[in-house]
């Protein structure tokens, strides 16, 4: 348990994180363990929660189309504390009218807080909404208070 309730993270079975589920999504079926990686990649997340991390280390699969790995990619490079929006990201790898796409990838990310699509948010032209969030807009909110954002 977190402080933004249950957080649930599976492993491909060799040591590598895969999923990370926020409180309020659908978990799939698997088979229950904890391995060395989840309890390291727990840690990490917590840590992270309370403030007390930034940047993650985790052996982690990520498995996506080439253009939501690009998406994915430029996310990390996305600073602790702060935002960019869904344009700047899709005009970052080079794909300048992609934005929409940039968010259906930000929807696909398994990876939550360790690929931060919390930190992306729609066009600061049109008043920097917070965009969408697989967890939710409250949890966005949340999560970008931690870093000190507020929105």
């Amino acid at each position: 348990m977190t402080i933004i309730g249950k957080i649930s993270i599976s492993d491909d079975g060799e040591g590598n994180i895969d999923g990370i589920y926020l409180p309020n999504c659908n978990l799939p079926f698997r088979e229950c363990r904890e391995c060395s990686a989840i309890k390291e990649a727990a840690r990490q997340i917590d840590e992270f929660l309370t403030g007390k991390r930034i940047t993650f280390d985790l052996p982690l699969k990520i498995e996506g189309t080439e253009f939501q790995k690009s998406v994915w990619d430029e996310l990390c490079k996305i600073p602790y504390g702060k935002t960019a929006s869904y344009h700047e990201i899709a005009k970052r790898i080079g794909r300048p009218n992609a934005y929409r796409a940039v968010g259906n990838a930000c929807g696909a990310n398994k990876l939550p807080i360790v690929i931060p699509c919390h930190r992306v948010v729609s066009s600061k032209d049109i008043g920097g909404f917070l965009g969408g969030f697989l967890g939710g807009l409250a949890l966005k909110k949340k999560l970008l208070s931690i870093e000190g954002i507020e929105i």
